[in-house]
């Protein structure tokens, strides 16, 4: 794009009517008519990728490629000021920094803005500053951005396909992942150490926890779920601040989209529904930024309606529909540690799964076993508890060796309470980077005499092909058929079917949590009522291929 898209305000600001005004043949002729212009691209080596509103009509983002240095920039555009405005918002923040009170505090985020507007307004119209409709709206936008949003980094945050934010430190760009470009370097800047270190201050204030020279490091989250972890001044980081900010995601990871995007297939998908039925307890092991804790909420969408289910996380990541849940988050203390370890009044893991066995829980979720607790949860596991976690492992040996060393130290004989463990990874394919589930296995038994456990792989990925193999046998199937007096055709038939159900959800595009936990619990008290529904949308559809068609994805048989 080559031009400039130039954005209209709407005809009323603040319930004062706006005289329509002519339409300028640039955004240049008439400065101030519009909120916000978008600037030309920088040269004809400057191709735009994309370009979408972020907070409508003030702030958009564009992704553009620049052909000779080779490299992606995001681009936050906000509304442009003039010197004047500059100057105006300058004052109209200091001004309200002085006069507000901490009674702002209790109110919502709808409520908070509408104060300050009314504030801003008051503030122009007793001192007698004449201000155009569209001047008040970008200085009040800054305003609002600055004391209820996220500053310079607002509408990063606000974009739903940025994943991550990170500030290496001062006067360098701001990085982000995006679902789409990956690691892009931003326009956005703190150019000096005053605003940065503001910046990382007012993180600490949203997030409840104080940071300081002699506390700079900061680990929590904000009352909308982003997780914040950021070192303050000069004291541990060389060149400055620096934070991290992980999205938090409104919308889950659902089955469907782990599916979608090619991260699973139906069938490993319904292997993983027939296994939260049957309360088989899972880990999920993988490394960084690998898709771990999406894929637990996921599989997790399977627990029955009925269930109670007790969550335990440092940060929350985990949402689920389920009326008879408990989340719980850790808690930091204050002061110095004592022989223990802890500070006063700090709560940890340990503290919480201790709490969750009290509780009377039919499923524990444990956001990441690293520490005690974890022997706790695997006695959790060997006393009838079905457990889901994730670990920072990329191989079952890999696992073994953490679980069972220093600082966790759980006997290996222990270990053999778990059912399921899924091995995800993050890679690189001719469809950019994605994310596999890497194999599904199953935890089979433990011998004695080598002390090792005994595993069963039921799902593989072949990276050739990008695809996902069924390995030949599944012990899941074989404990089904048994409890439920299945024979193997019985069995073979429930696990079509609920394939089916998982494809239908797919076809229909059904990612929305709350919308496919409907079906997921409908299913599980009228499963002939879903199975209707499915049948009836099949000429709509794409035709499913026949089990017979796929052997490799085909149900597990008993032997």
């Amino acid at each position: 794009m080559s031009g400039s898209i130039r954005v209209r305000v709407p005809r009323t600001v603040a319930g004062a009517p706006i005289a329509p005004e002519a339409e300028p043949e640039s955004t240049t002729d008439l400065p101030g008519t519009f909120i916000t212009a978008i600037p030309a691209l920088a040269g004809p080596h400057i191709k735009q990728l994309q370009l979408r509103p972020v907070n409508p009509p003030y702030s958009y983002a564009r992704v553009t490629y620049d052909e000779q240095n080779k490299e992606y920039l995001y681009e936050v555009i906000e509304p442009q000021l003039s010197a004047h405005e500059r100057q105006l918002v300058g004052h109209l923040k200091e001004t309200l920094t002085k006069i507000i009170g901490a009674d702002i505090a209790n109110l919502s985020g709808t409520d908070k803005r509408a104060y300050l507007r009314g504030e801003a307004e008051g503030y122009f119209r007793s001192r007698q500053i004449p201000l155009s409709p569209l001047s008040l709206e970008r200085i009040v936008y800054y305003v609002l951005r600055d004391f209820v949003g996220y500053g310079p980094a607002d509408a990063l945050i606000l974009d739903p396909e940025v994943e991550d934010i990170s500030c290496d430190g001062v006067a360098v760009p701001l990085f982000v992942f995006h679902s789409k470009f990956e690691s892009v370097k931003t326009n956005v800047v703190f150019p000096d150490e005053e605003s940065l270190n503001s910046f990382i201050v007012m993180l600490g204030q949203r997030c409840l926890k104080a940071v300081s020279v002699s506390a700079p490091i900061l680990d929590g989250t904000t009352p909308e779920g982003h997780r914040v972890q950021a070192t303050y001044a000069r004291e541990v980081t060389t060149r400055g601040a620096s934070f991290t900010i992980r999205r938090f995601k409104e919308r889950p990871f659902t089955p469907v989209d782990l599916v979608s995007v090619g991260s699973a297939s139906a069938e490993m998908v319904a292997y993983f529904w027939l296994a939260a039925e049957q309360g088989e307890s899972l880990i999920i092991c993988g490394g960084p930024a690998s898709g771990k804790t999406s894929t637990l909420n996921a599989i997790a969408l399977f627990i029955p309606p009925t269930s109670k289910i007790v969550s335990i996380e440092d940060t929350r990541e985990v949402n689920l529909p389920h009326e008879n849940w408990i989340p719980g988050a850790t808690r930091s203390g204050t002061g110095d540690r004592g022989a223990d370890g802890k500070a006063a009044g700090e709560v940890d893991m340990f503290d919480l799964v201790r709490a969750a066995l009290r509780q009377r829980p039919n499923y524990i979720i444990v956001g990441e076993v690293r520490g005690k607790e974890t022997y706790t949860m695997f006695q959790a596991m060997a006393t009838g508890h079905t457990t889901y976690s994730t670990m920072h492992a990329d191989s079952v040996k890999s696992m073994v060796n953490r679980l069972e060393n220093p600082p966790i130290n759980t006997p290996r004989i222990l270990l053999s309470a778990l059912n399921n463990v899924v091995i995800q990874l993050q890679t690189r394919t001719e469809k950019g980077v994605v994310r596999r589930l890497k194999q599904v296995l199953e935890i089979v038994g433990f011998e004695p005499e080598t002390n090792e456990l005994i595993t069963n792989t039921v799902y593989e990925w072949d990276p050739a092909t990008d695809g996902f193999v069924f390995k030949g046998h599944s012990f899941l199937f074989d404990k089904i058929m048994e409890i439920r007096n299945y024979t193997s055709e019985e069995m073979d038939a429930e696990f079509q079917r609920r394939t089916a159900v998982i494809r239908f959800l797919v076809d229909q595009k059904i990612n929305d949590y709350r919308q496919l936990w409907q079906t997921i619990a409908q299913y599980y008290k009228d499963p002939n009522e879903v199975l209707a529904r499915v049948q009836a949308a099949k000429p709509a559809a794409a035709p499913a291929p026949a089990a017979a068609a796929a052997p490799k994805t085909a149900p597990p048989k008993r032997s």
